[in-house]
């Protein structure tokens, strides 16, 4: 999609601090980050959200999960977040299919 900022990510047409890249997915850090580790990790075809991609290729949102434990992995933590926000009340704000690897510092619930 033309106007979906994590399509323009994967094109390379804006930059991003990319820690993997597959035939499938493209992880990189956030720009805000909530935890000393804090990577997104999207598919290349475009889902507007988890949900979405689940339901039309729940192959691909498998591949999505274990791709997060490469990252995890890769960034040298055992112990980690994963989020999924489904929709704007829920927090999503870019509207294309990714999950949030939070690590590197304890994280309890609830945060404060």
């Amino acid at each position: 999609m033309s106007d979906c900022l994590f399509c323009s990510i994967v094109a390379g047409e804006i930059p991003a601090n990319v820690v993997l890249r597959t035939d499938e997915f493209v992880a990189f850090t956030d720009i805000d980050p909530q935890a000393p580790v804090h990577t997104l990790v999207i598919p290349i075809e475009h889902h507007e959200s988890a949900a979405s991609m689940a339901q039309a290729n729940p192959e691909l949102a498998g591949r999505l999960l274990a791709t997060t434990e490469q990252v995890a992995r890769a960034a040298g933590i055992d112990d980690y977040r994963l989020v999924f926000n489904t929709g704007a009340g829920a927090g999503q704000s870019v509207f294309h299919a990714h999950g949030h690897v939070l690590g590197g510092r304890a994280m309890t619930w609830p945060p404060g």
